[in-house]
């Protein structure tokens, strides 16, 4: 068999997982990415770094019971039963081995927030690092791939083409200069993301939050699909996605909705609150984009403020000066432009649920008191990732529309169809990186395996 290398990864987020995993299991990888600027511009880079591991070994320190099986449930619960329950089962499966792997093979200082818990985690189950930002996950991932003498990197240089060879399948890559390169392989792996930054696709797949601000790797226009497609892939929940209801409007920087799950309000320019913020930060980004203006205010405390700067989005937050802060709720209300009759009367509402004495009228069943100086960020929704794409089965391999592997060809993350089920709601946190990670992983070992098994066979 003749080959350049083993795999092609295209795509340096989450992708680069399975150039480390298998330049560790005995692979040469060939990793390329479209994006010169990938180290900040990708959207590993541009998450909070957060990943979903069930029944880890930190969780066990912690004194944290949980399993894959726990996991499916709030999957299920959050999807209300339309995530693919293969995927689903592979990766709520990998993901204690996976941050067990980072921390122990790569190097990764991983650690598991126990001071609150997502919308739809049953319990704290999100792995994350100090500062729980992407750049510091992605900066070290790429140390790991610079100690490699397995794994080289192209950049730029898109991946336009897999064409199907004698030997393994061709990528066919692209320089900006249009100059092509053709390289064989074993396999290729795409981790292109998705398709938000495409407004025509978005437009067609997503219609309630197509218009708002994309906050994703500007490089994210739908490869997989086109190439996937042009093999023969089956495709599927091409209407999900992850929005998010807290991208400070001034800063276009991420507001942790930590904030809300440690009893922060929201409100719409009428100072009134409209919705249970705690349902999921994904699912109240429509909510949020269908208000008066399209935006609103996330209310909050010293308390609050304090719990948030853990989070390096919030420190960038802070240093744009995009926090409002006052000594009541009506100077609050004067410096943001927003009626204090209302914003005092939802505060109020709040305090009650928080004692017990009343139930929230929207049915949020978390609540704390809010204690001066007051604190508050305006905020706009955003669409942040697709979580639609190529279906694939439990090893990452790319189905055809007969349910069959495409031979050598595999797919993470938002090239792949996800584990969210449909629209917004199903989004839960961490389940964006989870499946860029994890089918990375997967798709590595499960080429390692093949590939020795072929070499077995010839010997």
């Amino acid at each position: 068999m003749t080959i350049d290398v083993d795999l092609v990864v295209a795509g340096a987020g989450g992708g680069l997982i399975a150039a480390i995993r298998g330049a560790q299991l005995g692979l040469d990888v060939l990793v390329v990415d479209s994006d010169a600027d990938f180290r900040r511009g990708n959207n590993t880079s541009m998450s909070t770094a957060m990943i979903p591991a069930p029944g880890s070994r930190f969780q066990a320190a912690a004194g944290i019971t949980d399993s894959p099986r726990l996991f499916l449930g709030d999957v299920a619960s959050k999807t209300g039963g339309t995530a693919d329950p293969r995927i689903a089962s592979a990766l709520a499966h990998a993901g204690a081995e996976l941050v067990e792997w980072l921390a122990e093979d790569v190097g990764l200082p991983i650690e598991l927030p126990t001071d609150f818990t997502y919308p739809g985690h049953s319990v704290p189950r999100v792995h994350s690092l100090p500062g729980r930002h992407g750049s510091a996950l992605l900066d070290r991932l790429l140390d790991a791939v610079d100690r490699s003498d397995r794994i080289d990197l192209l950049v730029p240089a898109r991946l336009i083409g897999v064409e199907p060879g004698r030997d393994g399948p061709i990528a066919v890559l692209e320089n900006p200069a249009g100059e092509r390169e053709e390289i064989t392989a074993r396999a290729v792996l795409l981790a292109t993301n998705g398709y938000g930054a495409d407004p025509g696709l978005v437009a067609d797949h997503l219609p309630e939050i197509a218009g708002v601000h994309y906050h994703g790797g500007e490089h994210s226009r739908g490869d997989a699909l086109r190439i996937g497609r042009a093999l023969g892939a089956a495709t599927g929940f091409l209407d999900a996605y992850q929005g998010h209801a807290a991208l400070s409007a001034s800063a276009r920087t991420l507001v942790t909705w930590t904030a809300v799950m440690h009893g922060a309000a929201v409100v719409d320019r009428t100072g009134t609150r409209f919705g249970d913020e705690t349902a999921g930060y994904s699912e109240y980004a429509a909510v949020l984009a269908g208000r008066p203006g399209g935006h609103g205010w996330m209310i909050f405390d010293e308390r609050i403020d304090r719990a948030c700067r853990a989070f390096g989005d919030y420190q960038d937050v802070l240093a744009a000066g995009a926090v409002r802060s006052a000594d009541t709720l009506a100077e609050l209300a004067g410096r943001l432009g927003i009626p204090v009759g209302p914003l005092e009367a939802e505060i109020s509402e709040l305090h009650a649920v928080a004692a017990g004495t009343r139930a929230d009228r929207f049915g949020r069943d978390s609540a704390t008191e809010l204690h001066p100086p007051f604190h508050a960020v305006e905020i706009v929704p955003a669409l942040f990732h697709t979580q639609g794409g190529l279906l694939v089965d439990e090893h990452a391999r790319v189905l055809d529309t007969a349910g069959e592997p495409l031979p050598g060809l595999y797919a993470a993350g938002g090239a792949a169809a996800g584990i969210s089920g449909h629209g917004a709601a199903g989004y839960l946190a961490g389940n964006g990186l989870l499946p860029a990670l994890g089918l990375a992983y997967l798709a590595a070992g499960h080429l390692a395996r093949t590939a020795h098994d072929l070499t077995s066979e010839g010997a």
